[in-house]
């Protein structure tokens, strides 16, 4: 989804000022919301049956009401916390009524964000019926260099991107840090998360293949579920956090690799006939108990379905998510469906695609005649009042989303304690045991392509000098080793790079890696002199599977990351406490971009004669230079 979420950090300075009054404690919150009424309505008495206590909000309910229930969109932390009367979120929250949130930015201070999200909390009870809030946020557990379709890390333990996950091939990893990402997101009051993104990565070229699970199906529906079980538990309740699982029906074959956030990128084509095979992890996925699913921005091309963005498409969400599959949860749409932006100085065209012609209205209805719940990064309100009041929509089939979304609600057990404990959070978000989970399966899922006459691990011996490319001396001359600022000084060159992209102009469109999967001819000359100069070990951050056979061949070691720090990297080097690299390629790594060019978009394993193939990755035998290859 998109981070217009950098974007969000423009909407900081409509967030300063002060709160009102001060945070009280936790108990004395609840005694608040316990204390509303002294007739204790239905939809607040917890010793009634769910179904009920919906059934009785519902009826309450005004059109407005009803109206901000089915928007979903974006609050940043100011940066002092504080909250204005009259700001954004305050507007938001009392006027417009809204009551679904997705957290933008990173999360560096865990006090000032526990204390923000119980001040919006109690603005929100603050409203005629007190309806709780549920705040989401992106992806934010991992080293990602793509701020557009994630969050940083800040102080959560730090995990390597889902491609690394993957690359292990262990269910249960996936499922622990899927629990430990559970409970530093509701230490601090995050409730849904949106993701996981099950897109299988069959065109090389896209953007945003980091946070899938690569390129294979059976791979990718063992591992999301343990995903979704780690956020969620066997059954989802007040200690869970619900998943939105996107995009569906799998944003993977996109038609030459163009994203469709933007215009050349809207169409999705499958000259391989191969739709079915996109749609194998979300079946995985509703069979594990998946809460909510998102629809991506593109629109089929070559299909049954008509050419229209999947949010827009019956077919796809009534006909084949609701009818076929038998999804009866939220279908929540991707950001930005109806009004454009400026996001960080570009224009961004609402991401309408097939049906831009239509008025900001008519798009409101279309989404809800699709069969969608709620609209994901507007806050449209009017559009839907219109709707109603005009007979083009009628209340009774607002009522159908709203059951799921309120239902989702008081299942979190969001009615009873929609707050946080502000000490607790700060034991919990990044605490040691956490911190060291993270770290370990950042050295574990590096992937080791090739090392020549066996040069990792390096020993250390005292005096070696380094050329370095990537990262910061300071780290190196940490070991006791020796910096110098040419090749020609050095005894080894330790460069590390991103996979190959061609840079992109504007403000959003500047973040998503795209383009070509080689590196151009100046780069690949500049490179081929330092590796004939010294023996190099090359560390490529995976974002995209890259072609760089040039590399392969002639540096001394090649490793793959999928999100490390530098510190996991030089223990992996240096074999440090026994680190070493477990990972297997979760794609495969084409020989160059002519070859993933002629290969079908919707195809996966499609390209000829690839540098490397999916399950690749080499191991330490021992802690000197032998090498074991293991099993695919």
């Amino acid at each position: 989804m998109m981070l217009g979420h950098l974007a969000i950090f423009l909407l900081t300075a409509l967030l300063s000022g002060c709160w009102s009054d001060q945070t009280k404690p936790v108990s004395a919150r609840t005694e608040e919301l316990a204390s509303r009424t002294d007739a204790l309505p239905i939809y607040k008495d917890a010793s009634r049956s769910i179904d009920q206590r919906v059934e009785d909000l519902i009826q309450r309910m005004t059109l407005e009401e009803k109206a901000g229930q089915l928007f979903h969109t974006l609050v940043a932390i100011p940066p002092n916390g504080a909250i204005e009367p009259g700001s954004e979120v305050n507007h938001l929250i009392s006027n417009k009524l809204l009551s679904h949130f997705n957290l933008a930015g990173g999360i560096t201070d865990v006090k000032l964000t526990a204390e923000f999200v119980n001040e919006i909390q109690r603005r929100a009870l603050n409203t005629r019926l007190g309806i709780p809030l549920t705040l989401s946020s992106d992806p934010r557990h991992s080293f990602t260099d793509n701020i557009g379709t994630g969050a940083n890390a800040g102080r959560f333990s730090q995990w390597p991107e889902t491609t690394g996950l993957a690359a292990l091939r262990d269910a249960g990893l996936v499922k622990k840090f899927a629990e430990v990402a559970r409970q530093e997101y509701m230490a601090i009051g995050l409730r849904a998360a949106l993701h996981p993104q099950v897109d299988l990565s069959t065109e090389p070229r896209w953007a945003r293949i980091i946070q899938t699970f690569g390129e294979n199906a059976t791979l990718t529906s063992e591992l999301l579920v343990a995903y979704i079980k780690g956020f969620q538990g066997e059954k989802l309740g007040p200690h869970s956090v619900t998943t939105v699982t996107k995009h569906f029906p799998g944003g993977g074959p996109l038609e030459n690799g163009e994203d469709s956030h933007f215009t050349y990128g809207k169409n999705q084509t499958y000259p391989g006939n191969n739709f079915d095979y996109h749609l194998i992890p979300f079946k995985a996925a509703i069979a594990a108990g998946a809460r909510q699913i998102m629809p991506y921005y593109s629109r089929p091309i070559g299909t049954k379905y008509e050419p229209v963005g999947f949010s827009f498409n019956r077919g796809i969400v009534t006909d084949l998510l609701r009818e076929e599959l038998g999804f009866d949860g939220i279908v929540l749409t991707d950001w930005g469906l109806i009004t454009d932006a400026v996001v960080l100085g570009q224009f961004m065209p609402a991401r309408a695609w097939g049906v831009e012609n239509l008025t900001d209205l008519e798009r409101a209805q279309r989404i809800i005649e699709a069969g969608v719940d709620q609209f994901g990064g507007e806050n449209r309100t009017e559009l839907i009042i219109q709707l109603v009041e005009q007979g083009i929509v009628q209340e009774e089939r607002l009522d159908i989303s709203l059951r799921r979304l309120l239902r989702e609600k008081f299942i979190l057990g969001l009615f009873e304690n929609p707050f946080v404990n502000v000490e607790a959070a700060e034991r919990v978000v990044g605490n040691e045991y956490f911190v060291r989970l993270g770290n370990d399966a950042q050295r574990r899922s590096y992937t080791l392509l090739t090392n020549n006459n066996g040069i990792l691990p390096l020993k250390t011996t005292s005096g070696i000098k380094f050329y370095i490319e990537g990262f910061d001396a300071a780290f190196i001359k940490a070991r006791n080793f020796t910096v110098v600022t040419t090749p020609e000084a050095a005894d080894y060159a330790l460069l590390r790079l991103l996979a190959p992209y061609e840079p992109r102009p504007g403000g959003f469109e500047s973040l998503l890696y795209a383009g070509s999967l080689e590196y151009n001819a100046t780069e690949k000359a500049r490179q081929a002199k330092i590796f004939a100069t010294v023996p190099t070990i090359v560390d490529i951050r995976l974002n995209r599977p890259g072609a760089f056979p040039e590399i392969a061949e002639q540096a001394a070691a090649l490793l793959g990351n999928y999100g490390s720090s530098v510190q996991a990297l030089l223990d992996i080097v240096f074999n440090v406490d026994g680190a070493g690299p477990e990972g297997k390629l979760p794609f495969d790594l084409p020989r160059s971009n002519t070859a993933v060019e002629a290969a079908k978009e919707d195809v996966p394993f499609d390209t000829e004669n690839p540098i490397f193939k999916f399950g690749h990755g080499l191991r330490y035998a021992s802690p000197y230079d032998t090498l074991q290859k293991t099993d695919l």
